[in-house]
């Protein structure tokens, strides 16, 4: 009798054994990273063009694939939930999440963690779902990443995840490309997934091109090198946009403090987590800066930490998302929107520019 045991439990471990093994040869043998320098086919485009000396708005959202109600929290932040609540949690989050940028009305929209096809979000085409509530803007969508299917937590992996950078411009779209940015070589590729930048290259009436960067920047990296890296290639293409004399305007979710002290300004109850490391102005090229809003006691955050509900008061909260602009680009505002963490765990920001000639 012990014996059939011991043979039982042997199959079973070698049964398991080949089951992780196969997994893992399936990670590694379907991971490719999406090519560089992808041209993207601009939707619903418009005839206008952009004129300078003309005031402006634009908007940057990350939605958060969906799932970030107020009461939900992120596995690979420590909290529990590895997908959404269910399929109608998605689509009141990202109508939620729309529905604030439909209010403001601006004239370009950035979105941010778009999934078209992910277990994550119960296969909603959330990118379809803004097509909705923007009918008469065009668009154009690059996909960030497209990943193996996840198989942990075990109880609910994470799944497949297909999502991506989402633009959208009352104005004309000539071209838009996706550029790769530098990412972790180690596992961590696995975790962090593929990352892009979307270019849209938008025709001004005075022969030159305002160049809308929408970005969603590294989370989960060994160290901060892969974001000095990133920020760095950003920093050059942007640059020589500017040196050729076009207009650049940069947005998204740069996944570190944007102002460097962020418990300093927010007094969160939370340890500041080892993720918001400060973001490196430094690294800029010279004619780009980050605008931010004043620091003052209504500045809002756009970002909380996910490892729990969200309390306010009580997460650590931060900002993330914010612009860069090059120097013939005017700032005539810019604003931290307080959506209150209800459907992202993001806040959105508007800002108000204006195209010097």
């Amino acid at each position: 009798m012990g014996k059939k045991i011991l043979k039982g439990v042997g199959i079973l471990a070698a049964v398991l054994l080949l089951v992780v093994v196969g997994y893992v040869v399936y990670v590694f043998a379907s991971y490719s990273r999406i090519e560089d320098h992808q041209v993207l086919e601009p939707e619903n485009n418009k005839e206008t063009l952009v004129s300078a000396e003309t005031e402006y708005t634009i908007t940057t959202f990350n939605i958060g694939f969906g799932a970030y109600s107020s009461d939900y929290s992120f596995f690979m932040d420590g909290g529990t939930e590895s997908r959404a609540f269910s399929r109608d949690a998605v689509i009141d989050n990202t109508d939620g999440t729309a529905k604030v940028i439909a209010d403001i009305d601006p004239d370009f929209a950035f979105f941010q963690e778009v999934d078209l096809d992910s277990t994550r979000s119960y296969h909603v085409d959330q990118y379809e779902m803004l097509k909705q509530w923007f009918p008469d803007m065009a668009s154009d969508f690059g996909l960030n990443y497209d990943s193996a299917y996840l198989f942990y937590p075990i109880l609910e992996p994470h799944g497949k995840s297909v999502a991506g950078l989402a633009t959208f411009s009352d104005y004309k779209i000539e071209s838009a490309e996706r550029r790769s940015l530098p990412i972790d070589t180690s596992p961590m590729k696995f975790v962090d997934l593929d990352r892009c930048y979307v270019v849209s290259r938008l025709p001004v009436d005075n022969g030159k091109y305002l160049c809308l960067y929408n970005m969603h920047l590294s989370a989960y990296t060994k160290d901060g090198s892969i974001r000095e890296e990133q920020i760095d290639m950003l920093s050059e293409d942007m640059s020589r946009e500017y040196q050729a004399g076009n207009y650049v305007v940069c947005a998204g979710d740069f996944n570190q403090d944007l102002y460097g002290n962020s418990q300093d300004i927010f007094h969160s109850k939370q340890e500041t987590p080892g993720w918001a490391e400060a973001f490196p102005r430094e690294r800029l090229a010279e004619g780009l800066q980050l605008k931010l809003p004043e620091i003052d006691g209504s500045l809002v955050p756009t970002c909380r930490n996910a490892d729990k509900p969200y309390v306010k008061g009580d997460n650590f909260v931060t900002v993330l998302d914010g612009f860069i602009l090059s120097d013939n680009v005017e700032c005539i505002s810019v604003e931290n929107i307080d959506a209150g963490f209800e459907h992202s765990d993001h806040n959105p920001v508007k800002l108000q520019f204006r195209l010097k000639k």
